[in-house]
């Protein structure tokens, strides 16, 4: 009943138009796009009887559709189990590009180290690439050689691990299980669960029940969690992270509640306010432009 196939490593722009109309010649009635920046109204126009799905954007079609979801969380978790691994309060993290996604995960594992750490600073490295192993070994290096006795990530391969195992300081990734890398510096990670999504939406397609939303999966619904944790991760830390993350199912606690201040001490968001996915410009996951206070680094990149 499904044919699917796939093509990896296209570049937005010409690469990418020229692989979407071949599929489309192929007979491909449904396309996901798997990473930023890929589909939007314009090109979803171009081919209205194909059903469209982007990962991790805003723009909704008749026949395109946004998914995403609360990784923030998950992030914000493993960030805890940073914080109550570093001894100096001076972690460092590897990011990808300076936009709003990243920028919230950065903000979220800040926080999450804060609160097991009080104090903590986490130090940025931008690398400008997902995926990136060469550029991502230096930048960890860069950050031990700075101070960092904990390295956290939100890019896609295990080269932060493979350094933090040969420099013997704990690690924490991201969207994958990846301890096979670094068994003796793993920690954790926040990953995603994309297959139930997935899925679902196909057979919707199938059946002709198919319409265009934006998702936003939580812990609650299966979307995101976290990574085994590694061999050095204590009970009491593995409790107050199992604690955190019930308050989040159950809404009692959100990472993005105000009193929220930026680097320079400006307070961001109210006493009280929740953070919105999309509504609140600048204020909201999806505009987020800001690094929170103790962060260093520019979220320009």
């Amino acid at each position: 009943k499904v044919q699917t196939t796939y093509k990896e490593n296209i570049a937005v722009g010409a690469q990418l138009q020229q692989t979407v109309a071949s599929l489309v010649n192929q007979g491909y009635k449904m396309i996901f796009g798997t990473s930023y920046g890929y589909f939007d109204k314009a090109l979803a126009a171009k081919y209205p009887s194909v059903l469209f799905e982007q990962a991790t954007g805003t723009d909704v079609a008749k026949n395109l559709s946004e998914y995403f979801g609360a990784a923030e969380d998950t992030v914000f978790l493993s960030g805890m189990a940073a914080g109550a691994a570093s001894k100096t309060g001076d972690i460092g993290y590897v990011v990808a590009y300076p936009i709003p996604e990243v920028i919230r995960h950065a903000n979220a594992f800040a926080l999450g180290a804060q609160l097991m750490h009080p104090g903590a600073k986490v130090h940025l490295v931008w690398t400008n690439s997902w995926f990136d192993p060469a550029k991502e070994k230096k930048a960890a290096q860069s950050l031990h050689a700075a101070g960092a006795d904990v390295l956290g990530q939100n890019v896609d391969s295990p080269a932060t691990g493979q350094f933090a195992e040969s420099a013997a300081i704990p690690w924490v990734g991201y969207d994958s299980n990846a301890e096979k890398f670094a068994p003796k510096s793993w920690v954790t990670a926040a990953v995603y669960n994309w297959g139930a999504y997935y899925l679902k939406r196909v057979k919707e397609a199938m059946a002709g029940t198919w319409k265009s939303g934006f998702y936003y999966g939580t812990i609650k619904d299966g979307f995101t969690g976290l990574a085994p944790y590694g061999p050095d991760v204590s009970a009491a830390t593995k409790a107050k992270i199992a604690a955190k993350m019930k308050a989040i199912e159950d809404g009692s606690f959100y990472e993005f509640t105000g009193p929220l201040y930026d680097q320079t001490g400006k307070l961001r968001v109210k006493k009280g306010v929740r953070m919105q996915v999309l509504s609140g410009g600048t204020n909201s996951l999806y505009g987020m432009n800001w690094l929170v206070k103790g962060v260093i680094g520019s979220p320009k990149g």
